[in-house]
């Protein structure tokens, strides 16, 4: 794949690099088939034929033989020590039957010495046949009566065993505890926060290393982790900031989900190293454990799920954020969530002026049940959606979960990426890792084939919102493109032909004429292999590498 230089250090920052012999995905030039990077960043893209000019001059030759070209994607939602633990731990989510999980947990708890504190991840009883999680008492026979933290897939509800709870005093008077069904609410934080505090620094550090060469390894060149006070550590987000900030595997980009109130509190997020104090900042929980806020009842359940914070209190977080110069950001999916937090943030631009509000480039989580209010207030205070179509691919559809949940007419609602679009509205694409995997080129596919056709994106789109997204998402504009002067992140492909999408159609027509002046991508149809990842290059530094064949 690469002639190198023998005098020249492969990491060093001040190397040049020329590739040549592929495609380029480059709005510089569409038919690019080279590209030079000098130290960090891009210097020049163009066609073979002018390539010959650099190459006495550089470091390394990057051979392609045909492989693709593109920006490092970015993925704007993940939690990076909870994704490793679930790499290196026990992991439910490929649980097909209730008795398939329990065997899985029954195989890893027998590895274990007798009192470790095992923790477990990924279980969704609504697609076991059983249609229910497991019992205390099945969980403490499976577990051969050790403490167990097992969250659902969607990390807001978790079934424990008995010697968990006997670690958290009152937790049996928390609200949120069931004496025989998952935890919700501060009795979940409370367990979690039991758990998590067996993890040694040493499994921190593996875990975060795991995720963070998986990442790589799928061309995830950046990572928005979404930490605060209910979910990790202070010390696992300081730990995971100084990791990234080693410079060997992908960025990463912290956000704190701390509520302030004033300007002055800001300082404490700064201090951590966060960009903000966003991401996971609950203002309700999730639909697969009942407790997204909605303004009717669920179809399944007699209430409306909980809501965490008020139009108030998301009015004064984001003033002070606003204020202090950091992003904001909360965690909202279901509609009465969803509309508190618009009308919160209208709230604090009425204060502040809607312009300086608008300048923050404040975000929201997920914002999955949006109406077409709700969409007009995102794109008139320009707040970014950082969402995850790999939700709808698990759980959209007239038989999934949210139809489950919400009955067939409102699940057909869900996640209107196009309406967002159309709106301009800015999207960022993520996984919310482990809630979903890792997997770009998966959550491309899904926002173009969502369930709900009406609601799918192009892949341009998509492709755009997962890598140039990201980066507009941290108020950076210059970067998550292949141009001269943006920041050397870019990912190399194996793949098939490249096509580009007509521009009067979503799926059903696709055009590899060269005369359309667009950079191609992948055909992501269903069926066909997503491109595998050869190499992938953050400021310059391969931080994931695997040999052309």
């Amino acid at each position: 794949m690469s002639e190198r230089n023998p005098d020249s250090s492969e990491q060093h920052p001040s190397r040049t690099v020329l590739l040549r012999g592929g495609e380029v995905h480059s709005p510089a030039d569409p038919f690019a088939t080279a590209m030079v990077v000098e130290g960090d960043r891009i210097a020049w893209v163009g066609e073979e034929g002018a390539a010959d000019s650099f190459a006495d001059g550089v470091d390394e030759i990057v051979h392609l033989d045909g492989a693709l070209v593109t920006p490092a994607f970015t993925d704007a939602h993940v939690h990076t020590t909870a994704t490793g633990l679930a790499l290196t731990g026990l992991d439910l989510s490929g649980a097909a039957t209730l008795a398939d999980a329990l065997d899985r947990i029954r195989t890893h708890a027998a590895g274990r010495p007798a009192g470790s504190v095992l923790l477990g991840h990924g279980w969704d009883a609504s697609a076991w046949p059983e249609g229910r999680p497991p019992s205390r008492v099945e969980l403490d026979a499976a577990a051969g009566g050790r403490p167990l933290y097992l969250t659902r897939v969607d990390v807001h509800s978790a079934v424990v065993t008995t010697a968990l709870l006997d670690l958290v005093p009152g937790i049996r008077d928390r609200s949120g505890f069931h004496p025989d069904a998952p935890l919700t609410g501060d009795a979940h934080h409370a367990v979690r926060a039991a758990a998590h505090a067996t993890v040694t620094s040493a499994q921190r550090a593996e875990a975060q290393a795991a995720a963070l060469a998986r990442a790589a390894s799928l061309g995830i060149g950046t990572v928005h982790e979404c930490a605060g006070p209910e979910i990790s550590s202070e010390d696992d987000f300081t730990a995971l900031l100084a990791r990234a900030a080693e410079g060997t595997g992908p960025r990463v980009v912290g956000y704190w989900a701390e509520l302030i109130a004033s300007a002055k509190e800001a300082d404490r997020i700064r201090e951590l190293g966060a960009h903000g104090a966003a991401g996971d900042l609950f203002a309700d929980g999730s639909l697969g454990s009942h407790t997204a806020h909605l303004h009717a009842p669920y179809a399944d359940a007699d209430h409306t799920g909980a809501a965490h914070l008020d139009a108030d209190a998301i009015a004064a977080h984001v003033a002070a954020c606003t204020e202090a110069g950091i992003q904001a950001g909360f965690h909202a999916i279901g509609d009465a969530a969803l509309t508190a937090v618009t009308d919160g943030v209208r709230a604090a631009a009425e204060r502040l002026g809607t312009a300086r509000v608008r300048a923050a480039r404040h975000r929201v989580e997920h914002a999955e049940m949006l109406t077409d209010a709700t969409v007009a207030a995102f794109a008139g205070l320009a707040l970014t959606a950082s969402v995850q179509p790999a939700f709808d691919a698990a759980w959209g559809g007239p038989d999934g979960m949210y139809a489950t949940r919400l009955g067939a007419e409102r699940a057909a609602g869900l996640n209107p990426y196009a309406a967002l679009l159309k709106a301009g509205v800015p999207l960022a694409l993520g996984s919310d890792s482990p809630v979903t995997p890792l997997d770009p080129w998966g959550t491309v596919r899904a926002a173009v084939f969502h369930r709900t056709r009406a609601h799918g994106i192009s892949a341009r789109a998509a492709f755009t919102a997962h890598t140039r997204g990201g980066w507009r998402a941290i108020g950076r504009d210059d970067a998550g493109v292949l141009v001269p002067g943006a920041p050397a992140d870019y990912a190399v492909w194996r793949t098939g032909d490249l096509v580009v999408q007509a521009p009067d159609e979503r799926v059903e027509r696709w055009s590899t004429d060269p005369r359309s002046g667009t950079p191609g991508l992948p055909d992501l149809t269903p069926g066909n292999d997503l491109p595998q990842c050869l190499r992938t290059v953050v400021g310059g530094r391969t931080v994931f590498d695997r040999p052309i064949e």
